[in-house]
This record gives structure tokens, sequence and C-alpha cells, in this order.
């Protein structure tokens, strides 16, 4: 789970592990920004303000790791 991320230039690895079903529509929307799309579905983006302040609102949703 992401908790507390900050800024930075890293490259963060970011995988959907539980489904929107039941999710608040804000964070369905979040979740297509990030270019999610189903479970088990990742993408990596840098970790710049945006792209944190949208891992900070789906926590509960998402597993983040930086990338190699």
């Amino acid at each position: 789970m992401a908790k507390n991320l900050t800024p930075s230039n890293a490259q963060l690895e970011i995988t959907q592990i539980k489904g929107v079903i039941g999710a608040k529509q804000n964070q369905r929307e979040t979740l297509r920004s990030l270019g999610l799309k189903r479970i088990g579905h990742t993408v990596v983006r840098t970790a710049d303000a945006v792209t944190v302040g949208m891992l900070n609102t789906v926590p509960h949703l998402v597993n983040v790791e930086e990338a190699k």
C-alpha cells in the first residue's frame, strides 16, 4: 500500500490490487487517470506532485514500488 508518498524524481511502479466496484466515483476516476484499467494492471509513472497526490487518494486500491 502507498502511504505518505512525497514528490521526487523516482520512477514508481503502480499496480492495482483491488477493484473499483463499490469505490467512490472520484477514486474510480483517479485510477483511470493513473492509467490503471483492471486488477493486476501495472503502470510506471514519475513520482511528481500530481502522481503522488493521486496515489494518496487511493492508497488502499494500489500497491506502489520503486521501479528498478
